[in-house]
């Protein structure tokens, strides 16, 4: 028997318990670095969470750029005259005026009932020559375009009454004015279309702001020859007592 190989009882045991130690030892040791790497792993996923809710990360238009999905207010008023109205596509006129037909309507009603106003101003504008000027609008019918709007919108919600004005495009509102009505909500208010065309009437501006809103009253609208708008103030009056609106 080689005597160098044998160990005693208590050694053994020793070198057992040894050995349990440095195993807790590890198993402690693992638990804790995992514990730290899920901690950190938490710790990151909120930091990320609270991040991306910042107002930082807004979406929003920057400062001194227009967007079209903000409001603004345009007076403390209970009448609110919404225009579109072009400089360039007046019939017979080769040169642009100084301003449109149916801006020279809108004006004299508010006049008349001390009215807000806002104008449409397109994000692309409709200039050229008269001819390319109705062929632009023609196709914007065709395809149903809905052409952007450069100015913010305005709050509509304190009017009770809102004139819709421009001029007769093919026989309906210009599109343009269709991207506004599509973006506001005129139910529950009186609404009263205003045109200026070349024989067209009123077009169907009635009809459309009927379909748009059922929910709102639409009232009897105005007409003028476009080159006549200059001289329409008489008929503005009339037509505004019959409604009930002017201010004197």
């Amino acid at each position: 028997m080689d005597t160098h190989n044998t160990q005693k009882p208590g050694t053994k045991a020793a070198a057992r318990s040894s050995m349990t130690a440095r195993v807790i030892g590890f198993v402690v040791a693992a638990v804790i670095v995992i514990a730290a790497i899920v901690s950190f792993a938490v710790i990151r996923s909120r930091s990320s969470a609270s991040h991306s809710s910042s107002p930082a990360t807004s979406t929003s238009a920057p400062a001194g750029k227009s967007s079209a999905r903000s409001t603004v207010k345009l007076g403390n008023g209970k009448i609110l005259v919404i225009i579109f109205s072009s400089k360039n596509a007046i019939y017979g006129r080769s040169k642009p005026a100084k301003i449109g037909n149916t801006m020279r309507i809108a004006d004299m009603i508010v006049a008349d009932t001390g009215a807000d106003k806002y104008e449409i101003v397109p994000a692309q504008d409709y200039t050229g020559a008269y001819q390319s000027i109705v062929d632009r609008a023609q196709k914007e019918q065709d395809s149903n375009a809905r052409p952007a709007i450069k100015n913010p919108l305005p709050d509509v919600s304190q009017y009770s009454t809102v004139f819709v004005g421009s001029p007769v495009w093919w026989g309906e509102y210009p599109m343009v004015v269709r991207t506004f009505l599509d973006k506001e909500d005129l139910n529950g208010k009186t609404v009263i279309p205003f045109a200026t065309s070349e024989g067209s009437g009123l077009g169907n501006f009635q009809d459309q702001l009927r379909q748009q809103y059922p929910k709102a009253t639409i009232r009897d609208g105005f007409y003028a020859e476009g080159l006549q708008a200059a001289q329409a103030k008489p008929d503005v009056d009339h037509w505004l007592r019959g409604l009930g609106l002017m201010k004197h």
